[in-house]
């Protein structure tokens, strides 16, 4: 049984900076990827970004450029660097870690507010 614990989000003006943090238990080697996504009002929960347990990154195009996904293994921690952050990014952000074994799931975190002023 995966469990994540998120933190960070909040609100801050456009063009601001802001860093989520993903722990993981048991280890982030367990999962095959962990990463993040986001839900607005209104619309489906989408990919963000993702790594892979290999430490290959992968991103959505409109983050690309912006966001930065990185990870501690030391402290299982995976980390999303929002930079230049625009009002459409405003969403909550959901911590997700996915298995394949022994059978294919996904595990999300609580999610976290990130709001966006313009």
């Amino acid at each position: 049984q995966v469990q994540l614990l998120e933190s960070g989000g909040g609100l801050v003006q456009a063009g601001g900076s802001l860093t989520l943090s993903c722990t993981t238990s048991p280890s982030i080697f367990s999962v095959n990827r962990m990463g993040w996504y986001c839900q607005a009002p209104g619309k489906q929960r989408e990919l963000v970004a993702v790594i892979t347990r290999g430490g290959s990154p992968v991103y959505a195009e409109s983050v690309k450029g912006r966001f930065t996904i990185s990870r501690d293994t030391s402290k299982n921690t995976v980390y999303l660097q929002m930079n230049t952050l625009k009002p459409e990014d405003t969403a909550i952000y959901y911590c997700n870690a996915y298995t394949d074994y022994p059978r294919p799931k996904d595990y999300w975190g609580q999610g976290t507010q990130v709001t966006v002023s313009s």
